[in-house]
């Protein structure tokens, strides 16, 4: 039964991960690059983890989702940079620094722990670009790494902070992406600017 969920659970990261690379490569929504880059290597941490820490087939749901991370990733350096402002650059910072204690620990509680830390500080970038922007992100995504979260904590072989950690912080942080993305209303000033930028229609 493990097993078919997680199998079910990397079959949802396809079906959010897929359409979001698809919107991404054709610039219908920019993906924040210092999130994802961030995002790259926490899932990185996590997936190792994961795996020396016994989730077995567990860690699949992860490991699809962690290919096409980086990918994103590397579309983002493309087209990201538009909505990055001055305090992105903080959050970035205290994030690659809390990349020190993983470097200086080796124990996979502990980095995840760790990983799950600066995973929640690289959030921080995107809810503020989608919440003032919220045009510029789609729920598909995020509302499916709820699910393939959940389905991933029911397929793990072993229960441990190590195994778990990640998938708790990603339900309730995909959650809160969800629904700014669909309850959230552009600013005001964006959508002036939007409607500036829009043909004006000839009588």
């Amino acid at each position: 039964m493990k097993d078919v969920l997680a199998v079910i659970a990397a079959l949802i990261a396809l079906v959010g991960n897929i359409p979001y690379l698809r919107d991404t490569i054709k610039k219908r929504i920019t993906p924040h690059p210092y999130t994802w880059l961030v995002w790259t290597i926490v899932s990185g941490i996590t997936l190792s983890a994961q795996i020396d820490k016994g989730a077995g087939i567990g860690a699949l749901p992860a490991a699809v989702a962690e290919l096409f991370t980086i990918t994103i990733f590397l579309f983002s350096l493309q087209y990201g940079f538009r909505y990055t402002v001055k305090s992105d650059k903080y959050f970035l910072a205290a994030a690659l620094i809390g990349l020190i204690p993983w470097i200086l620990t080796r124990q996979p509680t502990i980095s995840v722990i760790i990983a799950v830390s600066i995973d929640l500080i690289a959030f921080a970038p995107t809810i503020r670009k989608t919440w003032k922007n919220p045009k510029t992100e789609k729920p598909t995504l995020y509302s499916a790494n709820v699910v393939r979260h959940v389905l991933t904590l029911f397929s793990l072989q072993a229960y441990n902070i190590a195994t778990t950690l990640h998938s708790i912080a990603m339900i309730i942080t995909n959650s809160i992406m969800t629904g700014i993305i669909v309850l959230k209303k552009p600013s005001r000033a964006v959508s002036t600017i939007n409607q500036s930028k829009s043909p004006k229609r000839l009588y």
